[in-house]
């Protein structure tokens, strides 16, 4: 790839490292059957905190991967906002490319890629939308700016340029304007004014795991993967070869 596509005109040039011979030795601490729980969200709470206690950024970042109903796959970057039997949840714009693809074929695999870690852990499992009072809840929750961001981009749509974007923002802004920037504190005249209110075209899933993998990379690559698989009620616990 030239440099200059990606530093600009004052990019420096410098030779471009051979993709065969990056390679690093994974010395995680050893994954034994011993030493994990009977399922795989008690394993991936301890995962989790580790990965916020290391100051990994964005820990609650994953890959998730949709196929569309002709079976075309497609994947991207989100964020986990929360996990457990229920499932593990992420929000979206309900007229994306993924929501498409989830509405004909509700079924995803998430990835998250805890290099630092020499970790990954695999998600596979069918899709069901979370409730109406789901979405309410956490969209409160969102700052101001975000919850004018959901109105504001119709996802995976094809726009002019970044100006449209900005103006449509900056109308909603207007629309609703922040309390915070017309009273800097809180109550006063703005007090009962009501928030920004939830998209209908923005809401959540949750992926209910079928099989849950927690990959520890060891040296040699002699990698430890301990697989959970659903098995009605249980979950059967595998050891799968590197």
């Amino acid at each position: 790839m030239r440099n200059d596509l990606v530093g600009g005109s004052d990019a420096v040039d410098r030779p471009t490292p051979d993709p065969a011979r990056l390679r690093r030795s994974y010395e995680g601490a050893e994954l034994l059957e011993t030493q994990v729980p009977g399922e795989p969200f008690a394993l991936f709470d301890a995962w989790f905190a580790d990965v916020a206690a290391a100051g990994l950024p964005e820990p609650n970042a994953m890959i998730l991967a949709t196929a569309s109903a002709d079976g075309v796959p497609s994947a991207r970057t989100v964020l986990l906002k929360g996990y457990g039997p229920g499932g593990f949840r992420f929000f979206t714009n309900l007229t994306s490319d993924k929501a498409r693809d989830l509405a004909a074929n509700p079924r995803a695999a998430l990835v998250f890629p805890w290099h630092a870690m020499y970790r990954q852990v695999r998600v596979m499992g069918r899709v069901e939308p979370l409730t109406h009072a789901e979405n309410e809840a956490y969209f409160s929750t969102r700052p101001y700016g975000s919850q004018l961001g959901a109105w504001a981009s119709r996802q995976s749509t094809v726009i002019a340029g970044r100006d449209e974007l900005e103006a449509r923002y900056a109308e909603l802004a207007e629309r609703w304007p922040d309390p915070a920037d017309s009273t800097g504190r809180a109550g006063g005249e703005d007090e009962g004014r009501p928030g920004v209110p939830r998209p209908d075209f923005w809401g959540g899933y949750a992926v209910l795991p079928e099989s849950v993998e927690f990959w520890q990379g060891r040296p040699d690559r002699l990698h430890d993967r301990l697989r959970y698989r659903r098995a009605d009620t249980t979950w059967v616990l595998e050891r799968l070869a590197p």
